[in-house]
C-alpha cells in the first residue's frame, strides 16, 4: 500500500508542474521598423533560444518567462555600423592596429549596434591577431574588411608602400576566414597611381566581397570619375560622401558631382562614414535635397572622432533624420541596407528565425544641436536615444532598467529561468547559466 500511494504522490506532483512558458522574452507595444519586412507599426515580438520566434499584433504576456513594456518606443533590428576602427591592445602607438582603435563592446551596444565592420586596420598579415585579440573576445559581433596593405591602417610608412598591396594574398586570407571578413578597404593612399584600388578590387574579386573605398588624397591622376565609372565594380562600397575633399559635390548645382551620379547608377553604394573629418553640412544639406541619401550610415568610430562632431552611431543618424530624411529610412540605413551591402543578409531584420538581434530607440522632441567636421552646427527638433539592446536573444544594454523587476515587487516564479536572458553578468544570488 506503501509503495502505491508514493507513486501516486510522484504521479500527482508531475500532474500539477507548470510548464515553462513558450518565449524567453517578449516585447511588448513597441513600433517596430523593419524595413526587409516592411514594418513600420505597433506590434509585440516574441523571442525563443536566441530567435526572433514570432512578430504580431498582441502576443499574450503570460507566453513568454519575461515581457517588457515597450509603449512609445521604436523596435528595430540591432544596428550594424559597417566603418569603426577597432583593432585596439597591440599599443602601438598613433596606429589604428593600436592606440587609434578602441574596444567594440565599450562603444556599440549603448547606442544600439549590435555589429560592426571593422574597416582596413589590419591586413592580410595581422589579420589573425586582430582575430584572436578583438574579434574573438568581444560580445559584439565584429566583422572585418581587410586593408589592402598588408600591414594594415599603420601610418604613412605602411600605408604608402605600394609593394605590400597584394591582392591575391589579400583574397587568400579572405577565403581563409569567409564568416568573418565581409570587405576589403583601400584608404588614406596620397600617391598618383592607381595600385591600391586595383589590387583591392583584384582581391574583392577573387573572394567574392565588396571593396570600400576611402579615396585618400585628391590626385588629378587618379580622379573620382573614373573610380566610379572604371575602377570599382557594382556593390562595391564609396565611404566619406560628404566629405568634399574629393569632388563628391557638383560646384554649381551643389547636388552629387557626375561622378556619383554615375557610380549610383552602376550600383555603387555610398556610405557616410562621417570619422574626424569626413562630413560638412555644405554637402550633406544640398546633396540630401536633391535626393541623394545615404546606402548606409556608419560612424568612422576612433578615439578621435567619438569626442569630435561625430559622437556614435545615434549622433550620424540625429544628423541625417534632420536634414529630412524619414526615420524609417534612417533606420533602414544602419539595419537592412548594411547587411546587404556586406552580404549578410540574415541581419538587420525582424524575420522568424533571425537572430534576435535588437536595439529599442526612443525619439526624443526638444532643441538640439549637431556639428560637423569644421564645427558648424545644425539645429535639429529630435534626437534617438537607445534605451535597451538585445544582441543573440539576451539583453547587453538597459539605459533605464526597463527590462527589471521593481526592488519590492513580488518574487516572479519565472525569474531565475529569465535570469539567462535578461542579465548580461551573473548577479549575486542568482544563479549563473
Amino acid at each position: 500500500m506503501l509503495v502505491c500511494f508514493a507513486a501516486l504522490a510522484f504521479t500527482g506532483l508531475h500532474a500539477v508542474a507548470s510548464p515553462l512558458p513558450s518565449y524567453d522574452l517578449l516585447l511588448k507595444g513597441g513600433h517596430i521598423i523593419d524595413d526587409k519586412n516592411h514594418i513600420d507599426e505597433v506590434m509585440d515580438v516574441a523571442i525563443k533560444d536566441g530567435k526572433i520566434a514570432r512578430v504580431a499584433p498582441h502576443i499574450p504576456r503570460t507566453d513568454a518567462l519575461k515581457s517588457i513594456d515597450l509603449h512609445g518606443l521604436y523596435v528595430t533590428p540591432g544596428l550594424i555600423d559597417i566603418h569603426v576602427h577597432v583593432y585596439a591592445g597591440t599599443g602601438e602607438r598613433g596606429s589604428y592596429a593600436g592606440d587609434n582603435s578602441v574596444p567594440p563592446d565599450g562603444f556599440t551596444f549603448r547606442v544600439g549596434v549590435t555589429t560592426v565592420v571593422d574597416a582596413g586596420c589590419s591586413g592580410w598579415r595581422n589579420f589573425e591577431d586582430f582575430k584572436q585579440r578583438i574579434i574573438d573576445r568581444s560580445k559584439t559581433r565584429v566583422f572585418a574588411m581587410l586593408n589592402i596593405v598588408g600591414s594594415g591602417m599603420r601610418g604613412p610608412l605602411y600605408e604608402q608602400n605600394t609593394a605590400d598591396m597584394d591582392g591575391e594574398a589579400t583574397a587568400a586570407m579572405a577565403l581563409k576566414y569567409p564568416q568573418t571578413i565581409v570587405g576589403i578597404k583601400t584608404a588614406h593612399f596620397e600617391g598618383l597611381e592607381w595600385t591600391p584600388v586595383e589590387q583591392a578590387v583584384i582581391a574583392g574579386t577573387l573572394a567574392n566581397i565588396p571593396v570600400m573605398v576611402d579615396f585618400g588624397r585628391d590626385q588629378p591622376t587618379r580622379p573620382i570619375y573614373d573610380l566610379m565609372t572604371k575602377k570599382l565594380r557594382p556593390g562595391d562600397i564609396y565611404t566619406h560622401m560628404y566629405s568634399g575633399l574629393r569632388h563628391e559635390q557638383d560646384p554649381t548645382t551643389l547636388g552629387p558631382s557626375a561622378a556619383l551620379i554615375e557610380g549610383r547608377k552602376r550600383g555603387i553604394y555610398f556610405d557616410v562614414g562621417q570619422g574626424g573629418g569626413s562630413f560638412k553640412w555644405s554637402l550633406a544639406i544640398p546633396m540630401i535635397k536633391d535626393g541623394f541619401i545615404p546606402d548606409s550610415i556608419s560612424t568612422d568610430l576612433h578615439i578621435t572622432s567619438m569626442n569630435g562632431a561625430m559622437k556614435d552611431e545615434l549622433n550620424v543618424a540625429d544628423k541625417i533624420l534632420a536634414v529630412g530624411v524619414p526615420l524609417n529610412q534612417v533606420v533602414a540605413e544602419m539595419t537592412s541596407h548594411p547587411a546587404h551591402e556586406i552580404k549578410h543578409e540574415e541581419l538587420g531584420n525582424l524575420s522568424v528565425g533571425s537572430i534576435a538581434d535588437i536595439a529599442v530607440l526612443r525619439l526624443e522632441n526638444g532643441n538640439f544641436g549637431f556639428t560637423d567636421m569644421v564645427n558648424s552646427r545644425l539645429h535639429g527638433k529630435q534626437k534617438l536615444l537607445c534605451e535597451l539592446t538585445i544582441k543573440d536573444g539576451k539583453i547587453v544594454y538597459d539605459l533605464n532598467g526597463i527590462s527589471a523587476d521593481l526592488w519590492n515587487a513580488a518574487p516572479d516564479p519565472n525569474a531565475k529561468e529569465a535570469s539567462r536572458w535578461t542579465t548580461l553578468a551573473p548577479r549575486p544570488g542568482v544563479e549563473a547559466h
